[in-house]
C-alpha cells in the first residue's frame, strides 16, 4: 500500500504551488468570469504522492481564444503550440504552461485523434489513458477523482480507464506507456485486463513514430521495476516488434543491479545496450529503428565496438591493459564497454575486481601520446607520408612500452620507430615490379 503523503482530506497538503509562482499566477488569470481551470495529469499525481519536479499541463473550459486574451492581458508570452487541438503555451517567469481546452475524442485512428471541444471535466478525465493519470487540482486545493485514480495509485496498480482494448485502439503507443508507468508504479505487478490487451493490439507497435518509441523506451528502462516488466514485455512478444532483433533482458537486469551495488543514478543509454547492442551492428540496427540521436548512437556503437575484445571474460583486464582501452577508446567508452564486460560475465554483480577496474578507469588520467607530425617535422623529419607512417609506429612501440614518459625513453622509441619505418619501405620498394 502506499500512502500519498501529499493529500489530507482529498485536498493537497501543502497549496505554495497554487498561492505563489507561475503556476498560481496562471490559475489567478483563468479562472473566474464563468471559467473553470484545473492542474491536470501526471504532475496531480506526483503531488498526491508528495513529489516534485514536474511539468505544468491545464485543462480549461475557456477556448484559445478567450485563453489567449487572458493570458495577454495579464503580461504572459504565448506561444501558439497546438491550437487546432485546443492548446497553448503559457510562459510565466521563463516557465511553459501547456493549456489546453476541455474536449472528447470523436474519431481516432491509433496515432490522432479529432477532438470536440466542451466544458466538462469528467469527459475530458475518461478520454485519458489511465486512471492515476486522470486526476485535476482545482485552485481550492481540491484533487478531483472521477475514475478512482486515487486508489489505485495507493494500491500501486495502473489500470486503463474504461476498456482497455478501446483505449489502446485510440492511440496504440499506450501499450508502451501501460509498461513504462507499470514499472514507475505497480508495486503489485502488472494489471492482468491491461497486459492482456497490449498483447492482443501488439501489431500495432509498426503503426507508431519512431521518435515517439524510443522516447518511451528511454523513460521505462530507468524505472524502479525496469528489470521485471522489460522480461515480461519480452516473454509476451512485446520487443522484437519494436528493436528487430534479439534483446537481451538478462543483460539489462544484471547492468541495473550493477548500477544499484555502485550508488550510480540509472543511465538510458547503457541500460538500452545492455538490453540490445552486443556488436556494432546491433547499434547501427537501432539508430535506425528507434531514431537515436546522433550523440546516443555514438556512444552506442562506440561502447559496442570496444566491447568486442571484452566478450567472455571473467574477469577485468590487467591495469596495463585497462591504460590501453582508455588511451583508445576514451573514458566514457572505456567505462561503458568495462561495464558490459561485468554484465556479460559470471562475476557477481559487486565483484571487487571489476569495481578496482572501474575505479582506475574513472581516476587514471588518459595517456596523452607525447609527439605529434609537427614534432616530429622540429625534430628534422622531411614533412610527408613518412612522418604518419613513423608516428603510427611509435604509438604501437609506446604503448607496448606502458606509455612512458621519460625523455631518453621517448627519444629511444621514436629512433626504433624510424628505423622500423624504413625498413619497411625499403621492403616494400623491393617487393615491387622488378624487386
Amino acid at each position: 500500500m502506499t500512502v500519498l503523503t501529499g493529500l489530507a482530506g482529498g485536498k493537497l497538503k501543502d497549496q505554495t504551488l497554487l498561492r505563489h509562482g507561475p503556476l498560481a499566477r496562471a490559475l489567478a488569470a483563468l479562472n473566474g468570469g464563468g471559467e473553470e481551470t484545473r492542474l491536470v495529469g501526471g504532475a496531480v499525481r506526483d503531488l498526491a504522492l508528495g513529489e516534485g519536479g514536474f511539468d505544468f499541463d491545464l485543462a480549461t473550459t475557456a477556448s484559445t481564444d478567450e485563453v489567449i486574451r487572458r493570458a495577454k492581458a495579464s503580461g504572459f508570452k504565448v506561444a501558439l503550440t497546438g491550437v487546432a487541438h485546443g492548446t497553448v503555451t503559457i510562459v510565466i517567469d521563463g516557465r511553459p504552461i501547456e493549456t489546453t481546452t476541455l474536449r472528447k475524442d470523436v474519431e481516432t485512428d491509433g496515432r490522432w485523434a479529432k477532438v470536440e471541444f466542451g466544458r466538462d471535466f469528467r469527459a475530458d478525465a475518461e478520454r485519458r489513458d489511465f486512471t492515476i493519470n486522470a486526476l485535476s487540482l482545482g485552485l481550492d486545493g481540491t484533487v478531483h477523482d472521477p475514475v478512482g485514480g486515487l486508489a489505485d495509485l495507493a494500491l500501486g496498480r495502473v489500470r486503463f480507464i474504461g476498456d482497455a482494448d478501446r483505449r489502446i485502439r485510440e492511440d496504440y503507443l499506450r501499450i508502451l506507456r501501460f509498461f513504462r508507468f507499470s514499472a514507475r508504479f505497480a508495486a503489485g505487478g502488472l494489471d492482468p485486463e491491461g497486459l492482456k490487451a497490449a498483447i492482443r493490439a501488439r501489431d500495432g507497435l509498426a503503426r507508431l513514430s519512431r521518435e515517439r518509441v524510443r522516447a518511451e523506451l528511454l523513460k521505462l528502462i530507468v524505472a524502479p521495476r525496469a528489470s521485471e516488466v522489460v522480461q515480461t514485455m519480452s516473454e509476451c512478444g512485446l520487443l522484437e516488434p519494436i528493436f528487430g532483433g534479439l534483446t537481451y533482458p538478462r543483460r539489462l537486469a544484471r547492468l541495473i543491479g550493477i548500477e544499484a551495488d555502485r550508488g550510480g543514478e540509472p543511465d538510458p543509454v547503457l541500460r538500452l545496450a545492455a538490453l540490445s547492442a552486443v556488436i556494432p551492428e546491433d547499434a547501427d540496427r537501432l539508430r535506425d529503428r528507434l531514431r537515436l540521436t546522433n550523440a546516443e548512437y555514438d556512444r552506442m556503437s562506440a561502447a559496442a565496438t570496444a566491447l568486442v575484445g571484452l566478450h567472455g571474460i571473467s574477469a577485468p583486464p590487467s591495469p596495463e591493459d585497462l591504460r590501453v582501452l582508455l588511451f583508445n577508446a576514451g573514458r566514457e567508452t572505456a567505462r561503458d564497454a568495462l561495464a558490459l564486460a561485468h554484465v556479460e560475465s559470471r562475476a557477481p554483480v559487486s565483484d571487487a575486481a571489476f569495481v578496482a577496474a572501474d575505479r582506475l578507469l574513472a581516476e587514471t588520467p588518459i595517456p596523452r601520446l607525447p609527439f605529434s607530425g609537427a614534432d616530429l617535422i622540429a625534430r628534422g623529419f622531411e614533412a610527408g607520408p613518412r612522418v604518419g607512417r613513423t608516428l603510427g609506429a611509435f604509438e604501437a612501440l609506446w604503448i607496448r612500452a606502458g606509455f612512458p614518459a621519460e625523455p631518453k625513453t621517448l627519444d629511444r622509441l621514436l629512433d626504433e620507430a624510424a628505423a622500423e619505418t624504413a625498413r619497411g619501405e625499403a621492403e616494400a620498394q623491393g617487393a615491387g615490379p622488378g624487386g
